[in-house]
């Protein structure tokens, strides 16, 4: 039984503050690629420089192909909301979190099962980091400047 207070028992926060959230959880996700990514990247050694540059520029692509309109209509969806306090978990729609968890099972079973090169694999890796971290820079600017 939902307290009597409301709140559903969810934890809530202002569309604001979904904003900052979103930011840090882009910002985690990103990280982590690039992370990963960078860490076989250096650790192999292997055309650096090049491979950096892929990444960067398939990254680059990627956030102006896919991540510029995603990151956009996530925003314009939290500054919408009905809800003065939505649930914490609301800054993604259902749509996405199930994008979400294929990737990730995507990437567990390329990398668990060694289907993919780990040089291709890991340059991915940073590629998809790129955008996710640019992106983030929309959620912290839409935070910074909510009215």
């Amino acid at each position: 039984m939902a307290p009597a207070d409301g709140r559903g028992g969810a934890l809530k926060v202002s569309r604001r503050g979904l904003l900052l959230v979103a930011g840090l959880v882009w910002t985690f996700a990103g990280g982590m690629l690039f992370g990963r990514g960078s860490a076989w990247l250096l650790k192999s050694g292997e055309h650096l420089v090049l491979r950096y540059a892929l990444a960067f520029a398939g990254g680059l692509a990627f956030f102006f192909l896919l991540f510029n309109r995603i990151s956009s209509k996530h925003v314009r969806r939290i500054r919408e909301m009905e809800d003065e306090r939505p649930s914490l978990f609301s800054f993604f729609d259902r749509k996405s979190y199930l994008m979400m968890a294929l990737m990730i099972a995507g990437g567990v079973l390329l990398r668990t099962f060694e289907l993919v090169d780990p040089a291709i694999l890991y340059t991915f890796y940073a590629c998809m980091g790129t955008p996710l971290l640019i992106s983030a820079f929309r959620f912290y600017y839409s935070y910074a400047t909510y009215a």
